[in-house]
């Protein structure tokens, strides 16, 4: 069944920053289409953020259990998986079912659809997913939200197409865990599954074609979360490539640039993600989509915005959630602030956490900023003292010594996301550090240890 409607807006892609806008513009009285093919709320519900921090939870639990030893006696430790799948099936995806995301979205007046869309000069075009072959024009008088997102990319290795590897989305649906398991990729998403697995048994190997883990962040807190890795044993190969990949009689084998092959029982793919935005139909209405710009209202053209991973500003949900709201004002011609972005805050959840914000130092002495960094030893701190095993860590802060405020920092820690809150606010509304020397901070915690960071740019 073919049909064309009329509608005010059509949102297409629900991850959490399409859901959120298609939330509000239907609230606002306007006529809303929401298409996805796929689970409407996105990657990261049933995918990323919330099942994996599940996860991390409980490999976090029995890691602490293990250092109880030293801290209040004898505790006997006996991983089980069970209660991580049955908690990330039940409790964070409903079984991967998106019913009462979709019903959310229906409550606020929105008419949700699943399907393939694609632009089509002034119109979309839904490919429906019900069955019946049909599809639905849609002329959106106030306009198109692109939201598509991005999915794990598949790096070109040798045998590795029709194997069973996994990515992200296989990991976390898993009921078992394998003896041993190769990740490709120490990025947050290698690194976080690494640890994980690991402190369930897998013997586990990083290969990472880069000079260190996290290369997105300071050189400082790769080296700190190494560490960690090799003292609970997971192995670290860097300035590696993956080779040709095998998989033969329920195992696999991945040959490397230097030294043996690997053999594991499980392959995790982790090297990063691929855009959403090909087939799309950008073309239709004049723009590239290797090269897609979008304004401070996420506006790619007049009565086009675009927002999420795909606009370059981190595949994060805090930063298409903060999109959204940009996008929405501007949809209902409404003002307000635009988009910013010297201040995005993101945190790999490894034990020790591992948390930025803003620019590294390399990254401000490119830009040519006059700089000076200060540092402190988390584990060094009262806190840190008295925490005991499981409380080493650094701060880490970037000044931009002409202007006096802090334009980057860098935590790495227990609760390290929430330590850089402060840092964030700092780098955020330009504080003078002159100001945050004249603070009182709490004693004694792990946030005292800016304290030492700032004192120590004065040196």
């Amino acid at each position: 069944m073919n049909e064309s409607r009329e509608v005010d807006l059509v949102v297409v892609g629900l991850g959490p920053g399409g859901e959120a806008l298609a939330t509000g513009a239907a609230k606002a009285g306007l006529t809303v289409v929401a298409v996805d093919k796929h689970l409407v709320g996105g990657e990261c519900p049933y995918y990323g953020c919330i099942p994996t921090k599940m996860m991390v939870r409980a490999a976090d639990a029995l890691a602490e259990a293990r250092r109880a030893d030293s801290l209040a006696g004898a505790v006997t430790v006996h991983p089980s998986w069970t209660p991580v799948a049955d908690r990330v099936s039940n409790d964070a995806t409903d079984d991967w079912d998106d019913r009462v995301a979709v019903e959310r979205l229906e409550g606020a007046g929105a008419t949700v659809l699943h399907g393939t869309a694609r632009l089509a000069g002034e119109r979309v075009v839904v490919d429906l997913a019900d069955g019946t072959g049909g599809t639905l024009e849609l002329l959106a008088a106030r306009g198109v939200v692109l939201n598509p997102g991005t999915a794990p990319a598949e790096p070109p290795v040798p045998g590795l197409e029709g194997t069973p590897y996994w990515t992200n989305r296989d990991a976390v649906r898993t009921t078992s865990v394998p003896d041993s398991l190769v990740i490709i990729g120490g990025g947050p998403i290698g690194c976080e599954l690494a640890q994980v697995f690991a402190r369930f048994g897998a013997d586990v190997t990083v290969v990472q074609h880069g000079g260190r883990l996290l290369p997105a962040d300071e050189p400082e807190a790769s080296a700190a979360l190494r560490e960690i890795f090799e003292h609970e044993g997971i192995r670290v190969l860097t300035d590696t490539e993956a080779g040709r990949v095998q998989y033969v009689d329920g195992r696999f084998s991945v040959e490397l640039s230097e030294g043996e092959p690997l053999r594991a029982g499980q392959l995790l793919v982790a090297a990063g993600r691929r855009s959403n935005l090909e087939g799309i139909g950008l073309d239709s209405v004049g723009l590239d989509p290797s090269d897609l710009q979008v304004d401070e209202r996420l506006r790619a053209k007049d009565g086009l915005w675009v927002l999420g991973d795909v606009t370059g500003h981190g595949a994060f949900t805090h930063v298409s959630m903060y999109q959204s709201a940009i996008a929405l004002r501007d949809v209902l011609g409404e003002d307000g602030p635009p988009a910013t972005y010297e201040a995005v805050p993101h945190t790999t959840f490894t034990d020790p956490e591992v948390a930025g914000v803003g620019l590294t130092e390399a990254a401000a002495r490119e830009a040519g900023l006059s700089v000076r960094v200060g540092q402190a030893d988390l584990g060094a701190s009262s806190r840190g003292f008295t925490h005991g095993p499981g409380g080493a860590g650094l701060i880490k802060l970037v000044e931009d010594a002409d202007r006096g405020v802090l334009v980057g920092g860098t935590v790495v820690g227990p609760a390290a996301g929430e330590i850089l809150a402060m840092v964030t606010l700092a780098v955020h509304a330009a504080v003078p550090t002159s100001t945050l020397r004249t603070m009182i901070y709490a004693y004694p915690t792990f946030h005292r240890a800016i304290e030492s960071a700032l004192a120590d740019l004065e040196t």
